[in-house]
Formats: C-alpha cells, structure tokens, sequence
C-alpha cells in the first residue's frame, strides 16, 4: 500500500469515528464559519466607524461567540440543515440556509434582551446575519463537491418505456452537475436486482403506472440501503395540487418517500415528548393520582391492564391501560375488538374510557421511549399481522414509535376501518412537524371533553 493509499485509509476512517458519534466535517466547517465571521465583523465594524471599543473588548466577546454558535448549531439541527442531501436534484440551500440564520440570530437577540443585556452589538449581530450565510452555502456546495469527488456522480437507473428513457437520458446529459445513466428496465419487475447489479445510487420512474408496485415494500428498502427513488412530474399531476417539485436537467420530479421521519426529526419528535412531559407533570400527576384512587375504589385489583402491542418496526412490547372491564374479558379464546356500550365494561368505568383516561399509564411507555405521545396507535401483533396480509403498506405506520394519540383518533373514529386509519397515519409520517404534533393534542383534548367515540 502507497503512502497515499494510508493516508486515504487513515481519512476515512477518522470521518467514520467521527460520524458515528454524530459529528459531521460540516459541523466543524459551520463552527468555524460562524465564529471567524463574528470576528471579521466586530473588527470590519470598528474600522469603518473608528471605533475601537468593539476591537478592544474582543476578548469579552470570546464566550458569547461560543453561545451564539452552539445557538445556531442547535437551530441548524433542528431545521434539518444537517440531513444528508439526496445525490441527484440537490437544490440550493441558501434560502433556507438564511431563514434559520436569521432565525438564530433572533434568538440570539431576545435571549440577550431578556438578560439585561446584549451578548454582542446588535449592529454586530445585523451585519453578520447578512454576511454568514453566504460562508455557510459556501460550506455546503464544498460538501457535495468533496462528496461527488469520493463517491464519484450520481448513477441514475431510468424506469420507463423506451422513448421515454431516450428523451430523460438527453436531458441528464444537459445538466451542470455530472450524472452518469447506470442503465434502465421497463417496469418495477425486479428493480432492486437491477439497483444492485448496476450499483445504482438513484431511480427514476418516467410515469406513475409503477407506484402501486413499488409503494408497499420495495420504496422502504431502497430507502433503507440509501438509494433515493424519484417520479417525473407529468402534465396530469399537475391535478393533484403538488407544491414541492425539483428540477434536473430540466426535468420536473418529486422525491418519493416511504415516510421515515429523519433521524434529526426522530430525535426532535423524543425531544418534545420528554418536555412535553415535564411541562404538563404538574397537570398530569394529580389526574393520574385521581384516576389510580377512583380505579381501586371501583374496579379492584390488578389496577392495570397490560397487554403486548406492536411497536416500532413491528417489536413487541408491554402497553399499560387503566383495567376497565371484568377480569377474564378474552379468557374464553382468541382477543375480542371492544365494541360501543361493551357489557364487560365494569358498571362506573365508561367515563373513563370516554375520556380517555385509562390511557394515561401509557405516560410510562412514553418516558421508556416504546411509545411517543402523538403517533398512529398501537395494535396487537396477531392483528397486525391479519392487516398487512389485507392490506398493502400497513407496516409502514409502525416505522415511528406508536402514540397515546394521532391522526387517525382525532379525525377519524373509534370504529374507522383500518384502511382508512391508514390514510390517516401515513399522511401523519409524510407531514410531521411539532406544529403537527401540537395541533392533534390541541384536537385530542377537544375530542376528550366532548366524548366522542
């Protein structure tokens, strides 16, 4: 091996350690962008006004720097900034880009507003609000340069007709940004033998008649091994309303989605769990004292109800309900749906359930991560199991942790039938944001006060 063979050894692997304990290159190019910006700006600022008062208290300065760049990184996170781009049809992420640093910049400015005082000059923190997000775009296109450059272009499996994989093949050669066509099949038969012969890192569908054949599975392990699928964007879809459509080559698709929320969204979505949670305690911990002393009074003991539910990717794991039905409700065989008006629903509990209160043990499953608080609901295994055998991209629902509440309760109804509650769940996972999140409790609690089923 060559000495630079080692030292390409050596790269790589320092970037593998680095990215798995969360660090990217990009984190550290962003924290040297940000500080050496607010730097070159107090001293530009001094210059031009002859006043040195900024220049000479630069060193204060040095721990507000430290704050405002941790501030931004956490924005940035949040935002997504930090996601991977796709290979093909990266768009540019200076608006963006701006909005979170103005974003941070606020933030920055009402943290110091409510201290007393400011962390640095507002003109200081203006004049760099304008400046670093040319730096940080900056860093950017240096990423998916040095990307392209290790991992060579992107290499496109075209999906279509021949006539329509001629045209697309035209277009890609008219783009800026090297895209090499790894070669192309007819329909969906087989695609992912073909992605991995041609070692293929895009697809490309040229019409939608191969969404139903690759929605169910086929989408998620694509996703899975990092093999991005996209759908051209015809003249008649335009009829659904699409608002988000990228161009290469001067082709209009959209990126199709099996509805896995990135991993910054994952752990945003854990994050407002856990501070919701500490939020609400004060509420929420005399209601569950109250409910817990009105269950003992009434139903006796076991208080709770466990029973074994599907979690995410389909794991099992132990879901805890107020019990509010006789003991040995399904002794006699196979689980039993509740029903509107249940006889084995023991004489003073209905209000509970209506309420939904027998759900809040549930809060327990939310502090061990098995469950979230807004997500689709739970079921149980066996049923599970029936509902993806009927029902094709079922499974699709539990690749977030299930929730207390969702979409699917507060729009839909206690008896909806599953393929509707689908609908529900899976525009739930294609949308979620925290507004989202935020708006179902805000609907769930109308549901609970109004009781309805």
């Amino acid at each position: 091996m060559t000495s630079a063979d080692r030292w390409t050894t050596r790269r790589i692997r320092l970037i593998q350690a680095l990215n798995d304990r969360g660090i990217r290159l990009l984190h550290l190019a962003d924290v040297a962008v940000i500080y050496l910006t607010l730097i070159a700006v107090t001293g530009l600022l001094s210059l031009v006004r002859a006043d040195f008062n900024a220049w000479a208290h630069l060193p204060r300065y040095w721990w507000s720097y430290a704050i405002i760049t941790a501030l931004h990184l956490a924005v940035f996170y949040v935002g997504g900034l930090y996601d991977r781009d796709p290979r093909l049809g990266s768009r540019s992420g200076l608006p963006k880009i701006v909005m979170l640093v103005w974003l941070s910049s606020l933030i920055a400015g009402l943290v110091s507003w409510l201290l007393g005082e400011f962390l640095i000059p507002r003109s200081i923190l203006l004049a760099y609000a304008l400046v670093a997000p040319l730096g940080l775009a900056a860093n950017r296109r240096l990423s998916r340069w040095l990307r392209t450059g290790y991992e060579g272009p992107p290499r496109v499996l075209l999906v279509g007709d021949d006539r329509g994989v001629e045209l697309a093949t035209r277009h890609l050669r008219d783009t800026q940004a090297p895209v090499f066509v790894a070669g192309s099949c007819p329909t969906v038969d087989g695609l992912e033998k073909y992605v991995e012969a041609l070692d293929a890192t895009d697809v490309l569908l040229l019409d939608g008649r191969h969404l139903e054949h690759l929605y169910a599975g086929p989408l998620a392990r694509l996703e899975q091994a990092g093999v991005a699928a996209l759908q051209v964007v015809s003249a008649h879809d335009s009829l659904l309303g699409l608002r988000s459509i990228g161009e290469i080559g001067g082709i209009p698709y959209v990126a199709l989605s099996s509805h896995v929320l990135r991993p910054s969204q994952a752990r945003i979505k854990r994050w407002m769990d856990l501070a919701i949670l500490a939020l609400t305690a004060p509420l929420t911990v005399p209601v569950l004292a109250f409910t817990t002393a009105y269950v003992a009074l009434v139903v006796g003991r076991p208080l709770l109800f466990v029973q074994l539910r599907a979690g995410r990717e389909g794991k099992p794991f132990r879901m805890l309900k107020f019990r509010s039905m006789r003991l040995g409700a399904e002794a006699e065989g196979d689980p039993v749906q509740a029903a509107v008006n249940d006889p084995r629903v023991v004489r003073g509990m209905g209000w509970i359930r209506q309420t939904r209160l027998d759900e809040l043990p549930q809060l327990w499953n939310v502090v061990r991560g098995e469950m979230s608080i807004v997500g689709p609901r739970p079921e149980r295994p066996e049923e599970l199991l029936a509902y993806e055998q009927q029902i094709p991209g079922y499974g699709r629902r539990h690749q977030v942790p299930p929730g207390i509440t969702g979409l699917a309760q507060v729009y839909g109804h206690y008896h909806t039938d599953p393929e509707y509650k689908l609908g529900h769940d899976l525009h739930y996972l294609a949308n979620w944001s925290p507004v989202l999140d935020l708006q179902i409790l805000a609907r769930t609690a109308w549901v609970v006060i109004t009781r309805r089923a």
